[in-house]
């Protein structure tokens, strides 16, 4: 039987969700008799604690369910490397270019894929706010550069209301973007093994895909596959396949889009897709055929031979 450690929980602001994720995986693991064990990095003192109780364990597979901050931005990763600890997913080059969502931008803009006007600014930059909105256009997107689960972010209307936008994304990090709004339709692709998985449309009832909106049942609908034409289909399933092999991911990943219904707008890259019952990539690993232990499974053994 083999051993596998569970990393979940941490003390990034998406600890909640990285608990949910990490027992779902644990639970799914069993029912193919793997026992794995969770282990939560807040537990403790330090990093150096941490991987020295690690390397005791001698796991043949760390699954890495963690999200935001050093679960995902490559820190980790690095630090796994170093030890010669095997672990799910991309490296911590990928994991890091993919959480600095401009970096991210910047490279996928070089492959001529289309991504929204922005701006990305220090809290300690001097700016009018007029600026903002002139520059950019209205309506647009205000985020940390650096988190997930749309944690800090705010739809800003009316220039009246980028400054507590502003001001709350400052709350989370100190580097922020300001991104057109690209009014539309959320589309979102899984990658697997280099290759893309069926395309899933994301339609919240009420507002925008938010928060509570994610994680709440009966917020938000979910079509998989997603109706698009099959020329559709393909440019995006191309688009994400080319955004994660230059992005250096590997063994799997989510790549989200907009679609105006013109041209489908890079958004960012995830490189540990959440695990619960309303996340994005079992739907459609299942819509594939691929249950979710045999999900996890899949990504174990890919992860094996990276």
């Amino acid at each position: 039987m083999q051993k596998i450690i569970i990393l979940g929980g941490g003390d990034s602001t998406e600890r909640e969700i990285s608990l949910i994720t990490s027992r779902t995986i644990q639970k799914a693991l069993a029912t193919r008799n793997i026992a794995a064990e969770i282990i939560d990095p807040a537990e403790f003192s330090s990093w150096l604690t941490l991987l020295s109780s690690l390397e005791k364990l001698e796991p043949e597979m760390i699954f890495l369910g963690l999200h935001g901050a050093a679960g995902e931005d490559g820190r980790l990763q690095g630090m796994l490397e170093l030890c010669n600890l095997p672990f799910t997913g991309s490296g911590s080059r990928a994991s890091a270019l993919a959480m600095d969502k401009n970096a991210a931008l910047c490279l996928v803009s070089n492959l001529q894929i289309p991504v929204a006007k922005r701006l990305l600014l220090h809290k300690k930059d001097q700016i009018e706010i007029q600026e903002i909105s002139n520059y950019i256009g209205l309506p647009l997107v205000v985020k940390p550069n650096s988190f997930g689960s749309s944690v800090g972010i705010s739809i800003v209307q009316e220039s009246d209301q980028l400054q507590l936008a502003l001001l709350n994304a400052w709350k989370y990090e100190d580097w922020i973007l300001c991104e057109k709004f690209i009014a539309g339709r959320e589309l979102t692709v899984t990658i697997l093994d280099g290759r893309a998985l069926p395309v899933v449309e994301i339609s919240p009832r009420k507002g925008w895909y938010d928060y509570t909106n994610k994680y709440t049942h009966g917020n938000t609908e979910y079509l998989c596959p997603a109706v698009l034409t099959a020329e559709e289909t393909a440019l995006l399933q191309e688009y994400a396949e080319q955004i994660f092999h230059r992005l250096d991911c590997r063994v799997y990943g989510r790549i989200d889009f907009r679609y105006d219904g013109n041209k489908f707008y890079f958004l960012e890259v995830n490189t540990l897709p959440g695990m619960t019952s309303l996340s994005l990539t079992p739907m459609a690993a299942k819509t594939a055929g691929l249950e979710l232990p045999d999900l996890l499974l899949k990504i174990i053994e890919l992860s094996q031979n990276r």
